[in-house]
């Protein structure tokens, strides 16, 4: 993908978003944060200067469309990176429906009703949308139900959205981490009450580096799926 390209990306604020950011921005390419809310939107804005930031809370796609009302949307977009998430793990006999409904909402819903704001955009760019998955999205353990549901069902989001905008030149991509060292994965340790040594876990930058490869691929060929796993 060529220098000054958009990107709309979800999840900057840490973890594998922050990592793909600093790329990005290091490079020159133009970027668009989603923000929660105001006050981590001027977060953003001062940690990457020259970025434009989107507010509006994936906990509640519903009103989503309401928020980008109020907004101004780029009108050009080369890429779409759904790397936001959250976790929250429990056996199913103990799950609430809130607790289901929390991670389906911003884990499934939300990237599902970002797409639909921006395809038109990425139409017109023959763009490229991202979706950073889990290993949870493939094979599903005790206590990981809710989580793993709603990254089976981003899969499932990925792989529709792929048939349907292939003629339209939208080119769309599932990267599959493992552990990764971030805030998620301290508090996924601290759920299964397990001392947390990020130096056992991927890097964030490596699987950032995995996305840029996606992104920069040439046109003649598209990375659909990719699994990161750790090395060590």
């Amino acid at each position: 993908m060529a220098g000054m390209a958009t990107h709309v990306i979800t999840g900057a604020g840490s973890g594998i978003g922050a990592a793909v950011a600093r790329r990005l921005h290091a490079r020159g390419d133009d970027l668009v944060l989603h923000a929660r809310d105001a006050g981590r939107a001027k977060e953003l804005a001062a940690e990457f200067p020259g970025a434009r930031t989107l507010v509006g809370d994936l906990a509640d796609p519903d009103k989503l469309s309401w928020a980008f009302s109020h907004q101004s949307l780029p009108d050009h977009v080369d890429s779409l990176l759904h790397i936001a998430g959250v976790v929250d793990l429990g056996p199913v006999g103990d799950l609430t429906p809130k607790s289901w409904r929390h991670q389906l909402n911003v884990n499934l819903v939300a990237p599902a009703e970002l797409t639909r704001h921006f395809l038109p955009q990425l139409r017109a760019a023959r763009g490229h949308v991202v979706f950073v998955n889990s290993g949870a999205g493939l094979n599903a353990h005790a206590d990981w139900s809710a989580y793993a549901a709603s990254k089976h069902g981003l899969k499932a989001l990925a792989d529709a959205l792929r048939h349907e905008e292939h003629a339209n030149g939208v080119r769309v991509t599932s990267v599959y981490p493992g552990r990764t060292a971030s805030p998620m994965q301290a508090k996924v340790h601290q759920q299964e009450g397990k001392e947390y040594d990020p130096s056992q876990w991927i890097d964030p930058e490596s699987v950032a580096q995995t996305i840029l490869l996606s992104l920069d691929l040439p046109r003649d060929a598209e990375i659909n799926d990719v699994t990161v796993r750790p090395g060590r």
